[in-house]
């Protein structure tokens, strides 16, 4: 099944994707750069219709205790708009550590500066979907934790 990941964020929004058999996944580029969170979730729902996701899993921001704060409380508000806007339940997945574990893998490829802002969000998209897809593995035919399915509305 075809994936989609996403790391929404103020400014930017980064993306990845995975392959039909979900080995395989890589940022998709380049980032979406929007503030409104309308506009983001329109532009999010249509690179999942280009990379013909099957599916749409959404980096829920917590802090390290577990606990969510008012970025999870936002994230929450732009999945709804995301699952109406793809027409698709959205995952909401942990997204703890997958911008620090991004940096490094940048930083180990010598990406900084500008080039490592444009590759960000996109590149802890893919370890977000990476860690979603390991689950998937070890965990087959069960439904994820979280889900935020679209609302039903007289006109779909």
């Amino acid at each position: 099944m075809k994936w989609i990941a996403v790391d929404y964020g103020d400014a930017r929004t980064g993306l990845a994707g995975c392959d039909a058999g979900e080995l395989i996944a890589a940022p998709i580029t380049p980032q979406i750069e929007e503030k409104s969170m309308n506009r983001a979730a329109q532009a999010v729902a249509a690179a999942a219709f280009r990379e013909k996701a099957e599916g749409v899993v959404l980096g829920l921001p917590k802090n390290m205790d577990g606990t969510e704060g008012a970025r999870a409380a936002k994230t929450r508000r732009f999945a709804h708009r995301l699952a109406d806007a793809c027409g698709m339940p959205v995952v909401l997945w942990d997204e703890r550590r997958t911008t620090v574990t991004a940096a490094a893998i940048l930083a180990e490829n010598d990406t900084f500066g500008q080039k490592r802002k444009q590759r960000l969000d996109s590149v802890s998209a893919a370890v977000l979907l990476e860690g979603f897809l390991q689950w998937r593995r070890s965990h087959p035919g069960q439904t994820p934790p979280e889900t935020v399915a679209p609302q039903q509305t007289a006109d779909r």
